[in-house]
């Protein structure tokens, strides 16, 4: 429903309806939200030592092993393993639904599974169509659908009737498992999707990183799910975030480790019942327990900040935030696992205030700070790659489906567009994109992973020469390699004669189905980078988002606290402030509003009226 919020008409009247009537998005309290010990200091560590810096940042990663061990031990995750197994052997469907940095991690699962069971079905062309099957008994529910893994779409998380709408819409069968992941635990149109599994009668599984008793005790639509015996809870707590609230980083990276090994041990029992033993051997299938993938985590955790890993981590940062001060631009160049990058790159824009994504058709728009191409493929072919071989899965939602669902007035009489050719109208193929090298410095970088890069790999040649011809442009050319210690620990980039820079990281990356050791050392490795990089160049105050975007409720909520801390203030006097803010920023220019957050220009209001 629409609430009065909606209908205020200055700052205080809405910040005083914010404070009264939105209490369920005063997150202040959540485990998720609160400020890590260990890089309280991070923005000033940064501008004295990167590599200092680097390394405050990786040490937060420790909290997960013991919660990982914990969790994969429990009664909750084996129900999850078994469901997910149940649901394959049936021909059911696997749906995984989340927001945000969820929703990504929802597609990235999806599209894995598709990858991996394109690829068996080349390798077994006599099993084409079990693994064709395969491909399909997965999917993905994005809030926002699949335009969201650009931009966030503004206020969709707020409503658990647009989730519960997105999931009913892609149709369910009986024997269906649906896995919703939440970092906080409160996101509503995640909830959303549980409450249509649990009408249609089907599994659900509630993946969150907060204490169940906290949520459950102050946020009234998580306490609805969490306490429904039809629903099975697995809690991911692992305490605060490096970031405060920044929940693309810990909470999302356990919850890639739980849902996937829980997924890639279903799969593994499906295909060890379904093939014989040189089929099983042509896959190259590691069958390890979820408890040796705990360990070679573990393993991977302590690789990825050895000293040379560090050094090369820092260099990489140094390297990029000279190019963004001196107003340049970053392109990166992926092949398999352009997601990965492509998650990590969006997900700047709202987190740090820096400019999105822009289409073919915003050319009044600022170009993005970085952005993600794939040199083999035109814009609509990178998409579908991207998803693992589908197209989009976007809204066309009317007027009347946002009047029906209780939208806002602003969604009822201009429905957002974020259909499927929107989509395609962001450059993201090998298109020329004269906006990415017209102005010095710039830098386009390829960023390979788990062999895709090594000199004797033939196959890679295709990519490299692709590469090369839409790098020819750039100023600089530069690698950024995950180089797999258990393929060749003296691999060597193939041309890389034709690179200025190359920044190679050695660790360990076991094989599985859905390759999740490199998802992880990808995600491990940008969503730090790019924090410290943001941090460098002035994003941070202390481990705080100082402009972090507020396109939606929970934001608001935590733009407010930060202007609270940061100008000393009470939270009433910041949330007055914020809407002050919001008003004016409504008469900006588009440039400068794509790269000054509210709670940046809140915190110069407040300056202001104290002086």
């Amino acid at each position: 429903m629409e609430t009065s919020f909606h209908r205020c008409a200055t700052p205080e009247e809405k910040a005083l309806d914010f404070i009264e009537n939105e209490t369920q998005f005063h997150l202040g309290a959540l485990t998720t939200e609160q400020s890590h010990p260990k890089t309280r200091t991070l923005s000033q560590t940064l501008a004295t030592s990167t590599k200092d810096g680097m390394m405050q940042l990786y040490s937060v990663d420790d909290d997960l092993p013991p919660v990982l061990t914990r969790v994969i031990g429990s009664p909750e995750y084996k129900k999850l393993e078994e469901s997910i197994g149940k649901t394959l052997q049936s021909g059911a469907r696997v749906t995984f639904s989340g927001c945000g940095a969820t929703g990504r991690l929802a597609i990235l699962l999806d599209a894995a599974n598709k990858k991996f069971c394109h690829n068996a079905a080349k390798a077994l062309p006599t099993r084409a169509d079990f693994f064709n099957k395969l491909a399909a008994q997965t999917n993905a529910v994005m809030t926002g659908g699949d335009f969201a893994l650009i931009r966030s779409v503004e206020s969709f998380e707020d409503f658990i009737s647009f989730g519960r709408r997105q999931f009913l819409d892609t149709g369910i069968s009986p024997n269906d498992t649906l896995v919703a992941i939440s970092e906080g635990g409160e996101t509503s149109s995640v909830i959303g999707t549980i409450h249509a599994a649990l009408e249609s009668g089907i599994p659900a599984f509630f993946l969150f990183n907060n204490p169940s008793e906290l949520m459950a005790s102050r946020v009234e639509r998580s306490r609805q799910v969490i306490e429904d015996p039809r629903v099975t809870v697995v809690n991911l707590t692992t305490g605060p975030m490096a970031i405060a609230g920044s929940t693309r980083m810990q909470a999302t990276t356990i919850e890639l480790l739980v849902a996937g090994f829980a997924f890639e041990t279903a799969l593994e029992k499906l295909l060890q019942a379904k093939l014989d033993a040189s089929e099983l051997q042509t896959l190259e299938l590691n069958c390890k327990s979820a408890e040796d993938k705990a360990c070679d985590f573990q393993t991977m955790l302590e690789e990825i900040r050895a000293e040379k890993n560090l050094q090369t981590a820092a260099d990489y940062v140094d390297f990029e935030c000279d190019l963004y001060r001196r107003s340049g631009r970053v392109t990166y160049f992926a092949r398999d696992y352009s997601l990965d990058i492509f998650t990590d790159t969006t997900e700047r824009s709202p987190t740090f205030k820096i400019p999105p994504f822009r289409s073919l058709d915003e050319t009044d728009a600022p170009a993005p700070w970085a952005l993600v191409k794939d040199p083999m493929r035109s814009a609509k072919d990178a998409w579908i790659s991207l998803l693992g071989g589908v197209e989009p899965r976007c809204l066309e939602w009317t007027p009347q489906d946002y009047k029906d669902m209780g939208g806002t007035p602003e969604q009822i009489a201009n429905p957002p567009k974020i259909g499927r050719q929107t989509v395609y109208r962001f450059p993201i193929g090998n298109e020329p994109d004269v906006s990415r090298y017209q102005d010095v410095p710039n830098a386009a970088v390829a960023v390979l992973a788990d062999g895709e890069a090594l000199l004797n790999e033939a196959e890679n040649q295709t990519w490299f020469n692709a590469f090369k011809a839409c790098a020819e442009p750039f100023a600089t050319k530069a690698a950024f390699l995950i180089v797999n210690t258990l393929k060749s620990a003296d691999a060597q980039l193939n041309g890389s004669e034709g690179f200025d820079r190359v920044y190679a990281f050695t660790m360990t990356v076991p094989k599985t189905p859905l390759d999740i050791f490199v998802h992880i050392a990808l995600k491990l490795t940008l969503n730090n980078i790019s924090t410290a990089t943001m941090g460098k160049f002035g994003r941070l105050n202390g481990n705080w988002m100082a402009h972090v975007d507020a396109t939606n409720k929970k934001l608001i909520d935590r733009s407010v606290r930060l202007v609270s801390e940061i100008g000393g203030v009470d939270y009433k006097t910041a949330c007055v402030t914020l809407f002050e803010a919001l008003e004016e920023m409504e008469n900006w220019d588009l440039d400068r509003k794509k790269t000054i957050s509210p709670a940046a220009y809140a915190v110069e209001l407040l300056a202001k009226k104290q002086a």
